[in-house]
């Protein structure tokens, strides 16, 4: 096999691998109802979330980050009494617009989940986090939140990924 057959092939092994992990997400969330699942049926579907979020009535969200691979991260709320109330798929233009100037990162990180990359420039002192979202139908785009050296947002926005290079 040559060179450019096997990267070809690996290539088009991941590209599936994808497109399962996206088809197994809408599988998961379809087995689930709110009000009605339970944590445990959550997290056997997902499983371990990436974090855990307490809410201000007792409650709880899990965070199933889907990047860097993937264009979504979910959150999927548990009520007090242990029920699923709510499953956001977060990484959408209504969420993107209410990052806001002055924003501390942690609730930048709790509204959107993990990003996929965090990159810091030293002589600007910034940091920038990206995600990977698709604008539908599937136009691959990235929301960039920047940072200023006091860990708030300064500005964010979304551009079209033009490559799946570094």
């Amino acid at each position: 096999m040559s060179p450019l057959t096997r990267i070809t092939s690996v290539l088009a092994a991941g590209a599936l691998s994808l497109l399962s992990l996206a088809g197994c997400d809408e599988q998961r969330i379809r087995e689930l109802e709110e009000d009605v699942s339970t944590e445990a049926d959550v997290r056997t579907r997902f499983g371990e979330p990436e974090r855990v979020w307490p809410e201000q009535d007792g409650g709880h969200t899990l965070e199933y980050n889907r990047q860097p691979a993937g264009h979504q991260n979910y959150m999927i709320t548990i009520g007090p009494g242990g029920k699923m109330t709510a499953l956001r798929q977060v990484l959408a233009p209504h969420y993107f617009e209410q990052v806001r100037p002055g924003m501390e990162q942690e609730a930048v990180r709790r509204m959107l989940g993990k990003p996929a990359k965090r990159m810091t420039y030293e002589l600007k002192q910034e940091t920038d986090w990206d995600w990977n979202w698709i604008d539908p139908p599937s136009r691959a785009m990235i929301f960039t939140v920047t940072f200023g050296a006091d860990g708030r947002v300064k500005r964010s926005g979304s551009v079209e990924k033009l490559h799946d290079g570094p």
